[in-house]
């Protein structure tokens, strides 16, 4: 069966105060729980981010490795909108969680990642240049495992599903840098996102 993608744009000026762009990028070698903010990540087609732990077109995710080592990899991009880090922060108290600590690649804002569709893409789209930007295709939601408690004690508890942001594999590759526009291609037929 074929796929129909629908090109439905959401842009915003880029003098609007909510403008969806990305906050931070991030990334870690090591299969750590948290990833350290850079000033830009490249985003390699079918791999993921370049130089990150989780890159490559076979699941790198420790866990899953286990059960299905040649499974294909969903998991090549982790976003989680800077919103929902602040939403968890006042819950727990303390220290306010920062872009990457729990080991997402792009930290977003003004956009809303957990209500989109699977098979979503996102444009990531530099200052006057409209073309060559680097895609993602979301594939589902991070389930935080256990792990996630080791940046604090109990914090799974407070990421439920959609709160630990989205997964996604890259379709076109290209460098990604904070303050970057996020542009929206919603895919014709809205399928809800799964935990992948």
């Amino acid at each position: 069966m074929a796929t129909t993608t629908v090109t439905t744009k959401t842009t915003l000026s880029t003098t609007q105060p909510n403008q969806p762009r990305v906050l931070s990028v991030e990334k870690s070698s090591s299969h750590s729980n948290s990833k350290a903010p850079v000033p830009s990540i490249t985003l390699v087609p079918g791999l993921g981010v370049q130089g990150d732990c989780h890159s490559g077109r076979s699941v790198q995710h420790q866990a899953l490795r286990q059960t299905n080592p040649d499974a294909p990899n969903l998991r090549q991009v982790h976003l989680i909108p800077i919103e929902s880090l602040r939403q968890v922060s006042a819950k727990v108290g303390g220290k306010a969680l920062s872009p990457g600590e729990i080991g997402e690649n792009i930290t977003t804002e003004g956009i809303d990642l957990a209500t989109l569709s699977r098979g979503t893409e996102i444009h990531f789209v530099g200052p006057g240049d409209a073309t060559n930007n680097a895609v993602i295709v979301l594939t589902g939601l991070r389930d935080p495992g256990p792990g996630i408690d080791k940046v604090r004690p109990g914090l799974k508890n407070h990421f439920v599903r959609r709160l630990a942001g989205v997964m996604a594999t890259v379709k076109q590759g290209g460098s990604i840098r904070p303050g970057m526009r996020i542009d929206v291609v919603r895919p014709a037929r809205a399928d809800p996102m799964v935990v992948v």
